[in-house]
């Protein structure tokens, strides 16, 4: 592994010096899925250019693609690994336990584990702050968006308590989710349909519009709706007015949405998504476009993620990649032992 490490590094450099834009690989981290290159470039090297040679990069290594990513003022080149491994959720729980710091923070409400960073720490995100009122997952077919939404809502099952954090979810495939038909943090039965969406959505409307009069946000609620953008077209006009609202006003109310859809168009999602979810979670899409729609940054590179799991966090202009773990519909036993531990 080394051995082919130090190649393709001396790969990178040999491609960058030939098309006149010479840089160093200084180190690099291995991740599950990805191998990142720490480059720093020459002086007198421009960084589009570096940028505008990613798929020259992709070829000399004879990868999929290449990501060109900037953090914190570095440079990196992102491949995928061949021999990937995904993040299980029950190992990666496992890690967050054996650390004070992480169960410390696990514990307040709203908080969830989503994954594991480059770093190989994992990656926790707080619901319902001022930053992350709400949650827009996406991504394409087999990019594990509903995986990414399952993740989320087993660490706030597995974590804290029902007095503090409720459930209300809607599933119209009523598959994904049957884990938590069990968990006391259900508010009640998953919603399927259409009707039952707007059922809920007119309840949770009410329940917003008391918590506000009576300046109460608690317990939390998380309502979850996978599939997005299909309801919206299902539902019509009142049952996104009632969204809008709810993603308008809710989260002074204690109530956070995380919303998940394989169409993030600006013609589906319209107005609804823009200023309303600050916080991407962006797995694999098909094209540059839905990237922007989707992250709602430019040049996010989420069209060259790998998928199952590969996704980027954004959140304040910035992104960070992360593999979502992984709870398998066959765990759902497993994680049931840790609902009522």
């Amino acid at each position: 592994m080394r051995n082919r490490l130090h190649y393709q590094a001396d790969q990178i450099e040999w491609l960058l010096a030939t098309h006149k834009a010479p840089a160093r690989v200084t180190g690099g981290r291995v991740t599950p899925r990805t191998i990142q290159f720490h480059l720093l470039p020459a002086p007198t090297t421009k960084i589009s250019r570096v940028e505008n040679l990613a798929e020259e990069i992709a070829l000399t290594l004879k990868v999929s693609f290449a990501r060109i990513v900037r953090e914190n003022g570095a440079l990196h080149i992102e491949i995928p690994r061949t021999d990937a491994r995904p993040v299980h959720f029950l190992q990666l729980c496992a890690q967050a336990e054996r650390d004070a710091n992480l169960m410390r923070a696990l514990r307040v409400a709203g908080t969830t584990l989503v994954g594991m960073g480059a770093d190989g720490v994992p990656v926790l995100l707080r619901l319902g702050v001022p930053d992350v009122p709400h949650v827009l997952i996406a991504g394409t077919t087999g990019s594990g968006k509903s995986q990414a939404a399952r993740t989320l809502l087993a660490s706030l099952v597995c974590y804290q308590p029902a007095r503090e954090i409720q459930l209300l979810i809607i599933d119209p495939k009523a598959s994904d989710f049957r884990a938590f038909e069990t968990a006391p943090h259900l508010l009640c039965r998953i919603a399927q349909q259409a009707d039952e969406a707007r059922e809920r959505l007119e309840w949770l409307t009410e329940e917003m519009e008391r918590r506000q009069n009576a300046g109460v946000m608690r317990p939390r609620i998380v309502l979850l709706i996978d599939e997005l953008a299909d309801l919206l077209m299902q539902g019509g006009g009142a049952l996104e007015e009632l969204l809008a609202r709810l993603v308008q006003r809710g989260r002074s109310a204690g109530i956070c949405v995380i919303g998940c859809t394989q169409k993030p168009t600006a013609g589906v999602l319209g107005t609804l998504v823009k200023g309303n979810f600050p916080v991407r979670l962006v797995g694999k899409v098909t094209s540059a476009h839905e990237a922007l729609v989707a992250a709602g940054v430019a040049k996010s590179g989420a069209e060259h993620l790998a998928g199952r799991g590969d996704f980027l966090l954004i959140a304040n202009g910035e992104n960070v990649r992360v593999q979502i773990a992984h709870l398998p519909l066959s765990d759902d036993d497993a994680l049931g032992m840790k609902f009522f531990r």
